[in-house]
């Protein structure tokens, strides 16, 4: 797999600002404290029982990125989580990547197989949030960098 070194632009149509992905979750605090206090996200908004919903946007500091997390119903319902589900952030390099682990081992998280051999292969941990979805922690910047082989 190979990424393009050219500079991509939203199409003249369809002028975005930002970008937000929105998931369901049936264990709010858990997954709330999962991406807030042990993988250190930002709360840029939150919000309990607002029309029945309790919710938390996250964002990735200087993008206009954010993820949203929701609770609703009684009880809460959720997909099942998928292994090709993923939420993948891009570190800088493998240091970062090895300080973002030891920071999660820390916190009592332990790393997850991946389902797909792309990410073992080219240096990439997974954890499993409380609902069972993953986050992959990848020692490269997709799009700018070549992604590492392992030996």
């Amino acid at each position: 797999m190979s990424s393009s070194p050219l500079p991509h632009t939203w199409p003249e149509h369809l002028s975005v600002g930002a970008v937000r992905f929105a998931r369901p979750t049936a264990r709010f605090e858990a997954v709330r404290a999962f991406y807030c206090d042990d993988l250190g996200l930002p709360v840029l908004a939150e919000w309990r029982d607002h029309a029945g919903y309790d919710g938390v946007v996250l964002g990735l500091p200087g993008t206009p990125v954010h993820m949203e997390l929701t609770q609703h119903g009684d009880p809460p319902r959720i997909p099942a989580a998928h292994p090709e589900n993923q939420l993948v952030l891009y570190l800088t390099d493998q240091a970062a990547h090895d300080r973002a682990v030891a920071h999660l081992d820390s916190r009592g998280h332990r790393p997850v197989p991946a389902a797909n051999p792309y990410w073992p292969d080219h240096g990439a941990t997974l954890f499993q949030d409380p609902d069972g979805w993953l986050v992959v922690l990848a020692p490269w910047v997709f799009g700018r960098d070549p992604a590492p082989q392992q030996p």
